[in-house]
């Protein structure tokens, strides 16, 4: 006879086009008092998610999971939520059946009606850059504990396409922004401001209303490496920039400079090369400080993608690394401990990074009026096997 119906199975309970069968009796849907009966039935019994039959063309809602346990959809919504009005017995009994069944409620609605979308966004510059992706990484984790998402969006450094990150997060209403691109544009964060939505920016050194600022200490943080070079008795240090252009470029530059002069040691012009922050960037610039008549005993990176090429270079040119030429880089990524040698290079902490970010955002979304703070992230010295004592006298190369 049912075989003309639409049917869902549970185990003990079968689901019909036109009522229900618990153990053997059918109910008529018409009939509000059985069907209470019957869902009250079928609620008290294991439901088993893995025989619901997806050809029964039966989507399933509070209200359906309401119809199972008895209850309001209200009471499915307030166990949802983690209200505390509702009986323990019934709380565990509704919540049985959601994980049963592989329930996912539909947050859109409550989302609309508080404002929040509990998703926040990060805009960074090169997605390929350990850097980041190790940055994203823990940011997501720390995102997820708070159960709260993570909209990632990459500029691969061009405007364009910073606008266009821009217009992803408004479109999908972020409670906030990170934007760690160092090429900010005014009409970029007026447009996020103007639409209410807070942003932390990186080495900005400009706050306001919902804006926040972490400064990250390049200027500490060279301190320390020039220092070191200096006491493994390195006098003259070349430096492998970033990307032209770029305000972290030119603060990381400004701040191995103004090391280099405090600590009474000399560069030269030939030595103060851009790079672009890879790897392929860093073994040009190499290239071309090894072309000079004279080199320096020690270089220092604008960041760990940058050393990592600069020593492929050295090492096809014959270079013993650091008997011959010191290198050292900047961010403290995980590769730079299994390259070889292992790199000396300044520790950035992406936990520490991350977690200011998050507070950040946390604490402008409670008051948009509020003042915007400003953050210091501290740099790290981390000695491994890339930089040694100076050679007795000063290298010449000869291209050969």
């Amino acid at each position: 006879m049912l075989k003309d119906f639409r049917f869902v199975i549970f185990e003990n309970a079968l689901y019909v086009a036109d009522g229900i069968v618990v153990d053997g009796l059918f109910f008529h849907q018409n009939s509000a008092q059985k069907m209470q009966t019957a869902t009250k039935a079928a609620a008290t019994h294991t439901i088993g998610a893995n025989h619901f039959l997806r050809g029964a063309n039966m989507p399933i809602g509070m209200r359906e999971i309401a119809k199972l346990a008895g209850v309001s959809s209200a009471t499915v919504s307030r166990v949802i939520s983690g209200s505390s009005l509702v009986r323990k017995e019934t709380a565990q009994r509704i919540q049985k059946i959601i994980k049963d069944l592989n329930f996912v409620p539909n947050t859109s609605a409550a989302h609309l009606k508080s404002g929040k979308s509990q998703i926040y966004g990060i805009i960074i510059p090169d997605l390929t850059n350990p850097f980041f992706t190790e940055l994203v990484k823990i940011f997501e984790e720390l995102l997820m504990e708070n159960d709260q998402e993570l909209l990632v969006a990459n500029t691969d450094s061009h405007s364009t396409r910073m606008q266009r990150s821009v217009r992803r997060m408004l479109l999908r209403r972020v409670d906030g922004v990170a934007l760690l691109t160092s090429e900010h544009e005014a009409a970029s964060l007026e447009s996020l401001m103007q639409n209410r939505i807070p942003v932390v920016t990186t080495d900005h050194y400009r706050t306001a209303c919902g804006m926040s600022d972490i400064i990250i200490d390049f200027a500490e943080g060279m301190a320390q490496m020039v220092a070191h070079l200096k006491s493994l008795g390195h006098r003259q240090i070349g430096f492998i920039g970033g990307t032209l252009g770029l305000a972290t470029s030119r603060v990381r530059r400004e701040s191995f400079l103004d090391a280099v002069v405090k600590q009474g040691l000399s560069s030269r012009g030939g030595w103060i090369v851009q790079g672009d922050f890879r790897i392929n960037g860093g073994s040009a610039a190499m290239s071309q400080i090894l072309s000079q008549a004279q080199i320096p005993t020690a270089i220092m990176c604008a960041n760990d993608l940058t050393a990592i090429g600069a020593l492929r270079t050295a090492h096809e040119k014959g270079l013993r690394i650091p008997d011959d030429l010191s290198i050292a880089g900047c961010d403290d990524i995980e590769m730079s401990d299994v390259v070889y040698p292992p790199l000396t290079t300044l520790r950035i902490s992406r936990r520490e990074y991350a977690h200011m970010l998050f507070e950040a955002l946390q604490k402008a979304g409670e008051d948009l009026t509020r003042p915007g703070q400003q953050f210091h992230l501290p740099l790290q010295l981390v000695v491994r096997k890339s930089t040694g004592p100076a050679p007795a006298s000063d290298r010449r190369h000869t291209g050969q």
